[in-house]
Parts: C-alpha cells; structure tokens; sequence
C-alpha cells in the first residue's frame, strides 16, 4: 500500500492479484460501489446501469451524519477501459449544497488500473481536489489522514471483493 498527496490531490495505491479487467468490471459497475465503499456513507446506486464512456451519468444515495441521506449525480469524465475511469460528484436531491441542483464542486474520484505481472494489477484511488474553490480545497487538506485511511479501506475491500469472483 502506497500513498502520495500534491496539492489537494490524495491518492492511494494497492496492488491486487486480479486482472486489470476483473477489477475495472466492479468499477464501472455504480451497483457494486457500496461493496467497495471504504467511508461507509454510500448506500446505493439509483439506476442499475453500468458506465460504459464519459459522459454516463449515475445517481447514489448517499449518507452522512452532518446531512443525514442525500444524493450524488456523478458525471463520468475519463473512461479509458481496463486503465482509467473517474466521475465528477455533484450534490443533488437532499444534499445542503443542493440550492443549485447539479452544480459542479470540480472534484474528481478516479481509479487507475496498472497490469503489475501476471494477474495483478496496482489499482490507485485518487481524489482530486485540484479544481474545487479555494475554502472547498482547504476541507479536502486538513482531512487528509481520513481521506487516506477511507481510501486505503476502499482499496482493501476491492481486493476482497476481487477474490471472492
């Protein structure tokens, strides 16, 4: 497990003995991310429809303590298969930043897939916080030892996940 942080950017690295495409399949699959959910805030997709490029849409229901239960509509925005797929949240119905349904935040969750040998894969989680406002960027710095600790449980739970197949 390996950990890098840049300006509000966090990712995390774990390499998994599965192939590139088992994994990037539970990815693209929106059903499947509360399985892998590290934060414990998703509670599931609202359409069961895989993404299949960028421009997809998915909706999760979501929940935190602070809010309570609320939605988030992600726009895919890099779909490279069995390599690369990342979504653009943005707070929709029940969110408190929802006074403007859909309004982009610019933060970005990706996954990267990289082969590592035969039947493995480096899978990194990435949060990039690069493109938020300055007050948004700030949240994302001072809680950057959870960000990580959520995202390595994430990435432990893939490759759990991964081995049941």
């Amino acid at each position: 497990m390996t950990s890098r942080t840049g300006e509000a950017v966090v990712a995390v690295s774990r390499r998994i003995m599965v192939p590139a495409e088992d994994i990037f399949r539970i990815l693209a699959d929106p059903g499947r991310h509360p399985d892998l959910d590290g934060s414990g805030m998703l509670r599931g997709a609202v359409f069961d429809a895989a993404v299949s490029g960028v421009g997809d849409v998915f909706v999760m229901r979501m929940h935190y303590e602070r809010y309570g239960d609320y939605e988030m509509i992600n726009h895919v925005v890099e779909f490279e298969p069995d390599r690369r797929i990342g979504w653009e949240p943005r707070p929709g119905r029940g969110h408190p930043d929802a006074p403007d349904p859909g309004a982009a935040w610019g933060h970005r969750w990706i996954f990267e897939l990289l082969p590592d040998g035969a039947g493995a894969t480096v899978v990194t989680e990435i949060f990039d916080g690069s493109r938020l406002p300055e007050d948004k960027r700030t949240e994302v710095d001072g809680g950057r030892a959870w960000w990580q600790t959520q995202m390595a449980s994430t990435l432990e739970r893939l490759g759990e996940l991964c081995s049941v197949r």
